[in-house]
């Protein structure tokens, strides 16, 4: 057979890069932390876009002042790195750390739930809400338009990390990671970087954009929760469980899957109570 012919065959190489960005004496920054750092940045920013952006909003009136999201900001990345940390400790490892728990602290060993800084942000997001008299829900909204890219972007590094790899397979693309054992593998991560980030963004964006579901409190938020549940669960097919919980009930549920079910139930929930407010909401 020519060898032409065989090469769809054949994995793909990992492509080693680095999982650190940049070294600067004993401090080393990790594409991991960028990531972090550059999807809370474009959230805020782009939050910051769609407030002031009249024409998406009910009567033309802006629902918050762009400050209100520079004050959010602190209270976002508390939400999503103590949620995140807590969720992952109790949701997947919770074992682990009870035996040593000055390793909850060690973030930097990685370690982080999407579901925990879900609930992180959104408890932020209630308290700093009712704080400043914004609706709840817009503000829900808001930030739900822009985390997609943050998710994507992590994503991508999970995969620079070579973490989270997929379950084995002789597809065209699977990939040789290096601590994958003898398998080629699906690259997962990427599955998740296009559906959780750059589909589910750009879903967002039409329908903030094009049929103005900001004024329809809640339905922006219910359609980002009620995709990123369905991606996950349709990602996690693809993706290896992690280690120390396998595969639950009837050996092909995942703890992703059960996390994931009831975003799915409350999203499509939200998105069937959004109501469109025709007068301006209180800034």
């Amino acid at each position: 057979m020519p060898d032409f012919l065989l090469l769809p065959l054949a994995a793909l190489p990992f492509p080693n890069i680095d999982p650190v960005a940049i070294r600067l004496g004993p401090l080393a920054v990790h594409w991991y932390g960028i990531a972090y750092v550059v999807g809370i940045l474009f959230g805020w920013w782009y939050s910051k876009r769609l407030v002031s952006d009249e024409r998406l909003w009910a009567g033309g009136q802006r629902p918050m002042r762009p400050e209100d999201i520079d004050d959010f900001l602190v209270w976002a990345a508390v939400g999503i790195v103590l949620g995140g940390r807590i969720g992952y400790v109790l949701f997947y490892d919770l074992a682990r750390y009870l035996q040593n728990p000055l390793d909850i602290f060690a973030v930097w060993q990685g370690g982080m739930s999407f579901h925990g800084g879900f609930a992180g942000t959104t408890l932020a997001m209630i308290l700093f809400a009712r704080k400043r008299g914004i609706r709840v829900w817009t503000l829900f909204d808001v930030i739900a338009a822009g985390v997609p890219v943050a998710i994507g972007l992590v994503r991508c590094t999970n995969f620079i990390n070579s973490e989270l790899w997929g379950r084995p397979t002789d597809l065209p693309w699977a990939i040789e990671f290096p601590n994958g054992g003898p398998f080629t593998r699906h690259p997962s991560q990427l599955y998740e970087a296009l559906l959780e980030g750059l589909v589910l963004f750009v879903l967002l964006r039409v329908l903030t954009h094009s049929f103005g579901k900001l004024k329809s409190p809640g339905f922006v938020s219910g359609a980002f929760v009620a995709g990123y549940g369905a991606a996950r669960i349709f990602a996690e097919f693809f993706r290896e469980p992690d280690p120390q919980l396998g595969y639950l009930l009837g050996g092909w549920l995942t703890m992703g899957m059960i996390l994931s079910t009831p975003m799915v139930l409350f999203g499509i929930w939200a998105m069937a109570t959004a109501r469109r407010t025709e007068t301006p909401q209180p800034a």
